[in-house]
């Protein structure tokens, strides 16, 4: 193998993925060239990332090193780019909007009508019933990590049982409850430095949260875009403030 070829970054993604499209962009800000290998359409893609033991995306290799792409701080680490200071919200801001983007997830949920729920999205096997599932479930997932279950790569691959709204509806309510509650009780206390326990590396409780609200936040993004697919117009869209600040993607699918 040659030195440059050695040398060379590659992104590991699909299509749909949140992180994905977050690390693409993040590298293309900042001049960072890479090899794409969707491993959608690719084959030979998780053959490449073998080597590492590797079977998950977003992953960013060079030479003999990777990073996961859920962490944009190893990222630069391993391309060489100079991050500062990290920047995140306060956990009171992230909980509202967490909380917004919940209830806009419903709102947007009952207006899709029940016939579409089984079509797929463009270029990737997940039905728009998976997307409101995948959205809600970020954020159980999150409340599942405070009741002692690790967050594994595998939590965000879960389907819904049946694809029918009124279940859907009720478990995003469900979820929209639970978070209340939580932080209206062992949320009031928690300690926000902790280390997280997720598949992804170190990352604090804090982390971890903000990584919960962009990554529901920006699905919930794909879930208007659908929507407006259809012709339909969103009911009470979000509007930029609920996604100020947070560290998403800027096009809405990629």
């Amino acid at each position: 193998m040659s030195a440059a070829l050695d040398e060379e970054v590659r992104v590991y993604w699909m299509t749909g993925c949140t992180s994905c499209l977050r690390t693409k962009e993040f590298l293309a800000r900042h001049r960072i060239p890479f090899l794409s290998r969707n491993v959608l359409v690719d084959e030979a893609a998780y053959a490449e990332l073998e080597r590492f033991g590797l079977r998950q995306v977003p992953i960013v290799t060079r030479g003999g090193s990777w990073a996961n792409g859920q962490v944009l701080r190893d990222v630069a680490d391993l391309v060489g780019i100079d991050l500062g200071a990290p920047q995140i919200l306060p956990v009171a801001e992230l909980r509202r909007r967490q909380e917004a983007i919940l209830a806009g997830v419903q709102r947007f949920a009952a207006q899709l009508p029940e016939e579409s729920l089984g079509t797929l999205l463009p270029d990737r096997p997940r039905s728009h019933a998976d997307l409101v599932y995948h959205i809600v479930n970020i954020v159980d997932a999150f409340l599942e990590h405070e009741a002692g279950i690790p967050l594994t790569y595998e939590a965000y691959f879960r389907l819904p049982p049946r694809a029918e709204k009124a279940g859907l509806l009720a478990y995003a309510a469900d979820v929209e409850a639970r978070l209340r509650a939580w932080f209206a009780g062992p949320g009031r206390t928690r300690d926000w430095t902790e280390t997280a326990q997720v598949y992804y590396g170190r990352q604090s409780l804090h982390e971890f949260f903000e990584r919960t609200v962009w990554h529901s936040g920006q699905h919930t993004r794909q879930l208007i875009w659908v929507l407006e697919r259809m012709g339909i117009a969103p009911d009470g869209k979000l509007g930029p403030e609920v996604f100020a600040g947070l560290p998403m993607p800027q096009e809405v699918w990629g």
